[in-house]
């Protein structure tokens, strides 16, 4: 059965559920497996370790990585199927550091075999994954947590309260945009080390092995839905969050791959997004460095304030370049305090600091101007509705 767009809206803000009280085991350390332990995968590990809360198993496809996280956590339970890892009675948690394309079944598998979960982002590879985990998520009794760290940080909610006060007025444009100059050809030479090509691919499209879809697997449609997902939903969820607006209306985007070639996610692009209230705009370029990282720029009638990784300034109007800040203040993001409000969470059992409703509605805008950006069109949250 079909339902409209307030119905598929709904599925991302749901209510929570109440969780009863529980603790870790007789150690009262947090024991987790990790699920995929490439790059991201073996960071989040250390930084659960330095937490205090203690590894029992890892788990991924390519041998290589699994060799690399042993030696940061010997003497743990290696898997190449992640099934057989959530079997394991000793593992309470799991940490989901998986190409895109995995997280809705792997979260889901998850939720089945009683694990509590920290995900990275994006939450889905596309709104329909995300309705469907945020029901799976309600309908279970396991803390989740998804790893958009901005949601953690005290800087970042000294810029929100700034909003919240009515510094800036009525804001009636954002800017997000994210600059680094690192875009190059994909690599395509040989892997070396063992490969489990199939369990990699999953539900994806079969093909032969391809070294550079799984070198750069964000890059490809079959995987993931590019930077437009990635560090989008990351700035997105902050648009979103500091105006209270929920996901937008609609979305158009125009991108190209400019050096990143082999690619099929563009690695130039710029998204425009239609909120009730207000636009907002999320530009990538990965060709050039100006205003190197991200940052996110609110415009009001009576203020601006400009929030990035050094911290966040505010410029009151009618702005001058000789006019000194009005609020100045740094603001890093540690991806710590995040883990470590996770870590308090599955202990009381309270909800988290990034729910999957939270996540949901950040990577909904960045869906929707994929479809707009591959499909050449405006393309309106209105369009889709969830399978109930």
């Amino acid at each position: 059965m079909k339902s409209n767009r307030r119905s598929f809206v709904s599925a991302m803000v749901a209510a929570p559920l109440f969780v009863p009280a529980s603790a870790f085991g007789a150690n009262e350390r947090l024991q987790y497996g990790v699920i995929a332990v490439g790059g991201r995968g073996r960071y989040l590990n250390r930084k659960f370790k330095e937490l205090g809360a203690r590894c029992v198993a890892v788990c991924d496809v390519y041998e290589p990585h699994i060799a690399l996280a042993l030696k940061d956590t010997p003497d743990v339970k290696t898997y190449v199927e992640y099934r057989e890892l959530l079997e394991n009675k000793d593992v309470e948690a799991v940490v989901i550091a998986s190409p895109d394309h995995h997280h809705c079944q792997m979260m889901l598998d998850s939720l089945s075999a009683h694990k509590d979960i920290y995900a990275e982002k994006p939450l889905s590879k596309t709104l329909e994954e995300s309705a469907k985990m945020v029901q799976a998520v309600r309908k279970s009794k396991q803390i989740v947590q998804i790893g958009m760290q901005r949601r953690s940080a005290e800087s970042i909610f000294k810029a929100k309260k700034v909003v919240d006060d009515g510094t800036l007025g009525r804001v009636t444009l954002v800017k997000a945009q994210w600059h680094w100059n690192i875009a190059k050809p994909l690599n395509n030479s040989p892997l070396e080390g063992n490969l489990d090509w199939n369990r990699f691919l999953g539900k994806a499209r079969k093909r032969e092995l391809e070294p550079m879809r799984f070198r750069s697997w964000r890059y490809f449609f079959d995987y993931a839905g590019g930077n437009m997902t990635d560090q989008g939903t990351h700035l997105m969820d902050v648009v979103q969050w500091f105006m209270k607006s929920g996901p937008p209306k609609s979305a158009i985007a125009h991108g190209y791959v400019a050096k990143m070639q082999g690619a099929e996610h563009p690695d130039v692009f710029c998204a425009v997004f239609e909120y009730p209230d207000f636009m907002a705009s999320w530009t990538l370029d990965y060709a050039n460095s100006y205003q190197n990282g991200w940052s996110i720029t609110f415009m009001g009638d009576k203020a601006t304030l400009i929030l990035d990784d050094a911290g966040f300034v505010v410029y009151e109007e009618p702005w001058k370049r000789e006019n000194p800040p009005l609020i100045q203040e740094k603001a890093p993001v540690p991806v710590e305090s995040h883990i470590q409000n996770f870590i308090d969470c599955v202990k009381s059992r309270k909800e988290p600091n990034c729910t999957v409703e939270i996540a949901a509605q950040a990577v909904a805008g960045p869906h929707l101007a994929n479809l707009a950006m591959f499909k050449g069109r405006k393309v309106a949250l209105s369009d889709f509705a969830r399978v109930s």
